[in-house]
């Protein structure tokens, strides 16, 4: 850990994030600053998603300001293995996201008193799974020991783990279906140096029920109404307002996602986004897609700061019955290519007519199939990290409930 890690954030980077979603009242009186209630959280965030959304929405809760400290590049590859997005993606996507509203890069693994104090900060919220540095420690221990740490519910079903697993298990169907590039002997090998079952689907790197970690392991999420509350500002537009409708998949929710619906804000004062079911963005994905469900991925685009209000299964072409129920004045498209309906018929025809069509250039060259493609490239390690991180939770798991008996015995 380096010298400005040890002694806390004194020399990283930080950034202020606006928030605009929903909050709750504050619970207590800061004893630091007198005022607001300052609540630090701090990790990878590695492929940002819903789960890490709602940790930081319950963290939310606890306090007015939500400070998150991220790891860089270097502290994650000693402790954890290679991330797949960089330090610099990684803090614009928790920028991103509506209950955070600064953001420090270069928190240290180990979170330590000098970084809270250094932050102004009241106490450290973290979800109740446990993270540990490469050497095994608990990288709350110093705030637990002080009093200054809470926990939060983590969301069940979803981790980054998960979705690298899935994507693993992706690209591993894809390279069956007749890539020249693929060695079946030399697949074997890889599959049995990781101990990986080594046929489609089945794996222990928190991808199926047969995974043991009780965090990573992948236990199918289930939604209900109330989470979608929670994540919805509930707020409808204003007389006047003047309404951006964009629509698409929306999958594995990334930077170039974020870009896109940051310059389609500005466009308008209310931004809706439409969902297209999985059968629809299989339908012109294809293979494996979408790799979140439409769940998963409502949640998603409900913790972006620049989201109004989201259509659940949004009808492929814009019709003139959602323009007019929406009352929408901007309809918007990214640069990539459109695909026809039935091969034939343009999704966007409606508004092109009503001359109410924009095409936006996010600037962003991230798509879903560029993370999939440096999981591809770095398949091997990802497989490793996945399966030593299980691995390690595993053993801690299995320590606690050995402590636990111990007591009860006691």
């Amino acid at each position: 850990m380096s010298d400005k890690q040890v002694n806390g954030c004194s020399s990283a980077k930080s950034y202020s994030s606006p928030c605009n979603g929903n909050t709750t009242q504050k619970q207590e009186e800061s004893p630091i600053n007198g005022k607001d209630v300052r609540v630090w959280c701090d990790g990878c965030y590695d492929m940002v998603h819903f789960g890490h959304a709602n940790s930081l929405r319950q963290a939310k809760a606890l306090g007015d300001k939500v400070i998150v400290g991220i790891h860089t590049d270097a502290e994650i590859t000693k402790h954890k293995g290679p991330p797949v997005f960089t330090e610099e993606e990684r803090v614009k996507m928790v920028k991103g996201i509506k209950w955070v509203d600064e953001v420090v890069l270069g928190a240290p693994y180990v979170t330590t008193l000098e970084v809270l104090d250094q932050n102004n900060c009241d106490f450290c919220v973290h979800g109740d799974d446990i993270t540990m540095t490469a050497e095994g420690v608990d990288t709350y221990h110093l705030v637990k020991s002080a009093n200054r740490y809470k926990e939060v519910r983590r969301t069940a079903g979803v981790s980054t783990t998960d979705l690298v697993g899935r994507m693993l298990l992706l690209t591993r169907n894809h390279f069956r279906q007749g890539s020249a590039e693929y060695d079946i002997e030399k697949e074997a090998k890889m599959l049995k140096l990781l101990q990986i079952k080594s046929h489609p689907g089945s794996s222990n790197m928190g991808q199926d029920s047969a995974a043991k970690s009780p965090w990573t392991g992948c236990s199918q999420f289930l939604p209900t109404t109330q989470k979608i509350i929670q994540f919805s500002d509930g707020k409808s537009p204003n007389a006047g307002d003047k309404i951006v409708y964009v629509a698409g998949a929306f999958d594995l929710f990334h930077v170039g996602h974020l870009d896109f619906l940051e310059k389609a804000s500005k466009l308008g004062d209310y931004l809706i986004v439409g969902l297209h079911t999985d059968p629809v963005v299989n339908s012109y994905k294809g293979s494996n897609y979408p790799i979140m469900n439409l769940h998963e991925r409502v949640l998603s685009v409900l913790a972006c700061k620049f989201v109004n209000e989201v259509v659940i299964g949004a009808p492929y072409c814009v019709t003139e019955e959602l323009l007019e129920h929406f009352k929408i004045d901007v309809v918007c498209h990214g640069r990539t290519p459109i695909a026809m309906e039935d091969g034939k018929i343009d999704p966007y025809a409606v508004p092109k007519t009503k001359a109410i069509f924009e095409l936006i250039d996010s600037g962003n060259e991230m798509t879903t199939e560029r993370i999939v493609e440096r999981i591809i490239s770095h398949r091997l390690e990802y497989e490793r990290r996945n399966q030593a991180k299980e691995k390690k939770e595993i053993e801690a798991f299995e320590a606690l409930q050995r402590q636990k008996q111990t007591q009860k015995a006691g």
